[in-house]
């Protein structure tokens, strides 16, 4: 199974691609997507959807996992992030993909062990984990860390039954 995860922010959106093999990660692509902050935010926002569409294109994944929203005291912040994320989502179900969603609490949880890890402990995890040669950009490793969540889940799902198991793609499209 091939997972692109998310990072979603309107200004850096952080991606990350990992295929599970049996209980292996293995490290397929990370980077980050910047927008201009300059440019108007629909055109940020174009650019994030775009660019997220050509990696699906390129890496065709399975599945794809964005991070949830954090709370922000900051109310215009939320707005924009959760525009962004809205772009992550939609390039995922235009591409025909199953799109699934995890709080960085559940993030944290996957790749550390602890809800409540430091992002250095993620990022130095997450380098461990898919034996990077260094840490990631600190958007892309988030990216990672929410595509590995999202294969511990599924494995997880899967025993417990609570996915059906025709929703979980079994190949590439």
């Amino acid at each position: 199974m091939r997972i692109l995860g998310i990072d979603p922010g309107s200004r850096i959106t952080g991606y990350g691609v990992v295929t599970k093999e049996g209980n292996r990660l293995i490290h397929v692509d990370n980077g980050a997507i910047f927008t201009d902050s300059a440019k108007d935010f629909p055109s940020r926002l174009k650019r994030i959807y775009g660019s997220l569409s050509e990696i699906i294109e390129t890496y065709r994944p399975d599945a794809v996992a964005v991070e949830n929203i954090f709370f922000s005291n900051n109310v215009q912040s939320a707005l924009k992030l959760g525009q962004a994320r809205g772009a992550a989502i939609v390039a995922g179900v235009n591409a025909g993909l199953d799109v699934f969603e995890y709080t960085a609490l559940q993030v944290k949880q996957a790749v550390v062990g602890n809800g409540k890890a430091a992002k250095q402990q993620v990022q130095q995890m997450i380098k461990v984990l898919l034996n990077l040669p260094e840490i990631a950009q600190e958007d892309a490793s988030d990216a990672l860390a929410v595509a590995i969540c999202h294969a511990h889940s599924v494995t997880v799902k899967r025993l417990t039954n609570t996915i059906p198991a025709t929703s979980i793609p079994r190949g590439r499209r």
